[in-house]
């Protein structure tokens, strides 16, 4: 699995250490909530609302560089409009990374 890396904040902080720790700590606020959200809207079973969670949370994983996992993102984004959740564990798998990376920064 790809590593979370903050060479995307560097590089649109253009080196400003402030705005690179502020950024840091939006991601460390939202992505829980976020996350939260996405388990809530799960066990509802709200496939809509799960999507719009889904969708939310890939603009997180996109800023952390994880390629692979935003496209795998928006697969099952894709897949629970058409009521299909085939790609749930991997999902998930992705959001434990990012829990523990951002524990690290």
């Amino acid at each position: 699995m790809e590593t979370p890396n903050l060479n995307y904040l560097k590089e649109l902080a253009r080196g400003d250490q402030e705005l690179i720790n502020q950024l840091k700590e939006v991601l460390k606020t939202e992505f829980p909530e976020e996350k939260k959200d996405y388990y809530d809207s799960l066990e509802a079973k709200n496939y809509k609302l799960i999507a719009e969670n889904v969708h939310r949370i890939k603009h997180k994983i996109s800023i952390l560089g994880l390629e692979i996992a935003y496209k795998l993102a928006n697969d099952y984004e894709n897949e629970l409009r058409a009521s299909n959740s085939d790609k749930k564990d991997a999902f998930e798998n992705i959001l434990v990374v990012i829990s523990n990376y951002l524990k690290t920064i």
